[in-house]
């Protein structure tokens, strides 16, 4: 497939899998006139590309890791970076629930204070 419709399916925009490309993160085949192609399984690793990078990742970490992604396996040192990744991504997700738990309290003591219109009618 060519890059506009691995950026349609993926919802990155092209720029992004360009740089995705010069990262060697993604690899594209070139056809005769230069035009970049992608196998259908680039749309999965974009994909996880994105999650990794939502998840804080740096590109080169990703680089380091997508080896151990597609043979199941990691060196001592890579496993103990990933865990830290993982243990740095339990506390961020401890403290969003922290906050929502927060704003959950918050919602519900202000919708005491201001109740609906159809709970008032109650």
């Amino acid at each position: 497939m060519r890059i506009g419709e691995l950026a349609e399916r993926t919802g990155v925009s092209v720029r992004a899998l360009r740089y995705y490309e010069e990262q060697h993160l993604l690899r594209a085949d070139r056809t005769p006139s230069g035009q970049r192609t992608y196998a259908e399984a680039a749309v999965e690793r974009v994909r996880l590309i994105q999650q990794l990078y939502s998840a804080g990742l740096s590109s080169k970490l990703i680089l380091g890791l997508l080896p151990c992604v597609e043979t199941g396996e990691a060196d001592p040192r890579m496993m103990d970076r990933l865990v830290a990744e993982r243990d740095r991504i339990d506390r961020q997700v401890d403290e969003l629930v922290r906050t929502r738990d927060r704003l959950d309290a918050i919602i519900g003591c202000s919708h005491a204070a201001h109740p609906t219109t159809s709970e008032r009618a109650a």
